[in-house]
């Protein structure tokens, strides 16, 4: 139920003067909750009627019927200040929410199907804190699609080849062959010989030569030998991802690599020669858009390998003749500003009619309190060691407050608080502004994190759980008088915003948007909880309480799944 826009139709209705759509952009929130919830400057009625604000105001305070959906009307100034009707807002909110369950929220099916690419770790390289970012937000944005109504399809896309896999296996082969990666830590293992590469390289520049030749024989894929260890040893970064997936609770339609992309991109870019829109300069191809204050775009190198930038609009083919997307969404870290906007552009001049289609969602990096990460230097923060650390302090916190739990639950729970942790800092920040990780912070069961939500719903179906002991079963109730309060009615205007806060969020494709708004509903409950006494209260109080609490649960529990976390009911 849209609040805004009945009390907009109802003004039309009942005011004329202006069309429901133009009420709408003129009522205002008031800065203070005791000069009502809606508030309609008459300003913009002064040249029309010819009269001063405040005398419009009191002409026209009279012409506002108070019914269900307005309980009262006061001037103020030039203002009118409305008041909704409590008792019909909570029992409209709650029973609709009981009523709809899991499907509160959803929007009709929409005829467009988006696709979101998000992760994208490399094979031969260490999973890291950018890639649980970048991870999370594109499942969650997903999951608010999904409900949003939209048809979506989830994808990766991972580099199993280039440069950087030529690093690594001329590392493995010249300091480390025949060793296979520990079972505790291989991702950790994997990220070390590539730093190890990059420091021997370094220091021996000349060695590059060889790193060349394993990757232009990588590419031509000939060496058998070379191309088995490739195999085995890409298997060994992928076996490592899906663990982790598991732990994230992250799902792919379709996980692409780039060798996929190789030959067709290759093949796209001597097109793009052909068409004069590329030109091979100095022996590489390269894209000029220098005009467009984009710099050179290098698709080839000099010895004709292909670089991930030509893959990629061999991957924007496919995405969108091979699945009829109407849409792509690159969730992809803000170093790679300037790569996506030169593939946009590139697509552009290559007339792919859907180049307008595509959407950067950037994010910025996570650091540690003492500054950047670069897995180049091996100061990357990996995702197992942050991992570690968070699920050591998140098991100290459940077993301090639960001596009582057996190891099975005890597991169960930090896993849940953990993750959730983990995961709910990096959908809640702003995405434009770096993440600094604190692990003591992230864990805080009272603070703006997780953890705190996942208390929240335990502590909503701790409350209906009480009741059940009690054996008291909570009865449909026609009437919400005995609560028209004014802390149940915050809450339940706080949970009539979750529809509209789905929407906008699909609409501008942040989950972020949803994050914020849950911790608020967590909080306003809280609020709620503390003010408003559930249990032991007169039969009609408690049972209207409890259904409050209920709907709460309900859309905590939505919130967090929507966003790729667990909500235990019990911590």
């Amino acid at each position: 139920m849209d609040l805004k826009a009945k009390v907009a139709g109802k003004l039309a209705t009942e005011l004329g003067l202006k069309t429901a759509e133009e009420f709408a952009q003129l009522l205002e929130v008031p800065p203070d909750e005791k000069l009502g919830d809606y508030a309609l400057p008459c300003f913009p009625f002064a040249k029309e009627l010819k009269k001063a604000p405040p005398l419009i105001a009191k002409e026209l305070v009279g012409k506002v019927k108070r019914d269900e959906l307005i309980e009262r009307v006061d001037v103020a100034g030039p203002y009118l200040n409305f008041f909704l009707n409590k008792e019909n807002l909570i029992s409209t909110t709650i029973t609709t929410i009981l009523n709809e369950k899991e499907k509160y929220g959803a929007a009709a099916k929409k005829a467009e199907r988006v696709m979101i690419e998000y992760s994208q770790p490399n094979t031969h390289k260490a999973f890291h804190v950018g890639h649980l970012r970048g991870t999370s937000i594109g499942e969650a944005l997903a999951r608010i699609l999904k409900h949003a109504g939209y048809d979506v399809v989830q994808a990766n896309y991972s580099g199993d080849t280039g440069m950087h896999v030529a690093k690594w296996l001329w590392c493995y082969t010249r300091f480390h062959k025949g060793e296979r990666p520990p079972k505790e830590g291989k991702g950790k293992w994997l990220a070390s010989l590539y730093v190890e590469a990059v420091q021997k390289l370094g220091k021996e520049p000349e060695l590059q030569e060889q790193v060349d030749t394993i990757n232009r024989e990588l590419e031509e894929g000939k060496e058998k030998r070379l191309l088995a260890l490739w195999t085995q040893t890409r298997q060994w970064s992928i076996d490592e991802f899906d663990a982790i997936y598991d732990d994230l609770q992250a799902h792919f339609d379709k996980w692409w690599f780039e060798r996929e992309m190789e030959a067709r991109g290759k093949a796209i870019a001597q097109e793009l020669v052909k068409k004069g829109i590329a030109r091979v300069s100095d022996g590489a191809t390269i894209v000029d858009l220098e005009q467009y204050g984009l710099g050179v775009w290098v698709l080839l190198r000099k010895d004709g390998t292909v670089l991930y930038s030509a893959k990629d609009l061999a991957l924007a083919e496919i995405k969108f003749n091979e699945y009829s997307i109407g849409r792509s969404v690159y969730v992809v870290g803000k170093a790679q500003a300037l790569h996506m906007q030169q593939l946009f552009k590139t697509l552009e001049l290559m007339e792919f009619t859907q180049a307008a289609r595509c959407f950067h969602l950037s994010y910025e990096e996570v650091r540690l309190p003492d500054g950047k990460m670069s897995s180049r230097t091996g100061q990357n923060i990996l995702y197992q060691e942050i991992k570690e650390e968070v699920f050591s302090y998140a098991e100290q916190e459940v077993r301090k407050r639960h001596e009582d739990w057996d190891k099975k639950e005890v597991a169960a729970v930090t896993k849940a608080v953990a993750v959730c942790a983990l995961k709910f800092e990096m959908v809640y920040r702003d995405h434009n502004k770096p993440i600094v990780f604190e692990t003591e912070r992230v864990c805080d069961f009272e603070g703006d994190t997780g953890p705190y939500l996942q208390y929240t719903h335990a502590r909503c179906n701790s409350i209906l759980a009480k009741l059940a002991e009690q054996g008291k079963r909570i009865k449909p109730q026609p009437s919400f008088a005995a609560i028209a309060g004014e802390h149940e009615f915050r809450l339940a205007k706080r949970l009539l915003d979750f529809p509209f806060v789905i929407e906008k969020a699909a609409t501008v494709l942040y989950p972020e948007e949803l994050a914020k708004y849950v911790l608020e509903l967590a909080k306003t409950f809280n609020t709620f909880y503390h003010e408003c006494k559930v249990l032991g209260e007169p039969e009609a109080v408690e049972n209207a309480r409890a259904l409050l609490v209920h709907a709460t649960a309900i859309v905590l529990e939505r919130s967090l799944t929507l966003l790729a976390l667990d909500a235990p009911k019990r911590m």
